[in-house]
């Protein structure tokens, strides 16, 4: 399914999911412009779970390896990558952005990432293989905005046997089926980690944490709200 635009307008322009946007797809550009040394770049300042549970073994400084939670969110492995991960951003982050506000909502945004990556980190602790991507971030993004919007309309594009449809579709639907197949998903993950089958190229349980995350940043914000409205009396 592919996000297109929600129905319900900004009150202000979302300068920061912008800005977000655009430093992801101008470090992007410079990766695909880097030849071999963005492998290299990857290396550095992509997210190890492993350097994150042992910085010794590889030579690195806690600081530097704790540093990788907020680097590694604005490095993306294709195009396909980068286009899923910032629709989804564009589509959804406006509105998170104006309910949070937008020095909160940035720091939201990494924090979200960051928890993430460390979700990832306590089901696969001896992974050795980059973990790159705004995805984390932008779960959190997702959960934020079903608790936030959820009877907002979502215009999606979605495949029906040998063409694609369009139709409007509530959030309070759309969204949880979306952590649904993530959360399917990263028990495929263990369970071939268990068999040993094959490596782990994507962090489902990222997506997962980020999620939880953002659902529960965004009950803080709406108990908030009631908590400072006037009370009603009869």
């Amino acid at each position: 399914m592919i996000p297109l635009r929600n129905t319900r307008p900004n009150r202000e322009p979302p300068v920061v999911t912008r800005t977000l946007v655009g430093i992801n797809t101008l470090v992007f550009a410079y990766l695909a412009i880097a030849g071999q040394g963005a492998y290299t770049i990857i290396d550095r300042l992509g997210f190890i779970p492993y350097r994150l549970v042992d910085p010794a073994a590889y030579d690195a400084s806690r600081y530097a390896v704790t540093l990788t939670l907020i680097t590694s969110l604005f490095l993306h492995g294709s195009v396909v990558h980068l286009l899923g991960n910032m629709i989804y951003l564009w589509v959804f982050g406006g509105a998170v952005e104006e309910a949070l506000g937008h020095s909160r909502y940035l720091l939201f945004f990494l924090a979200a990432g960051a928890i993430g990556s460390l979700t990832h980190t306590i089901l696969f602790p001896r992974s050795g293989i980059p973990s790159i991507g705004a995805s984390g971030s932008i779960a959190g993004v997702l959960g934020a905005f079903l608790i936030l919007q959820p009877n907002a309309r979502i215009v999606t594009l979605f495949p029906l046997v040998v063409y694609w449809a369009m139709a409007e579709i509530r959030a309070v639907v759309l969204l949880p089926i979306w952590f649904a197949l993530q959360f399917f998903n990263g028990f495929l993950a263990l369970a071939a980690a268990a068999r040993a089958e094959a490596a782990i190229g994507i962090a489902w349980w990222a997506h997962v944490g980020g999620f939880l995350f953002g659902m529960a940043v965004a009950i803080g914000v709406r108990w908030g709200r009631r908590s400072r409205s006037p009370a009603h009396t009869r």
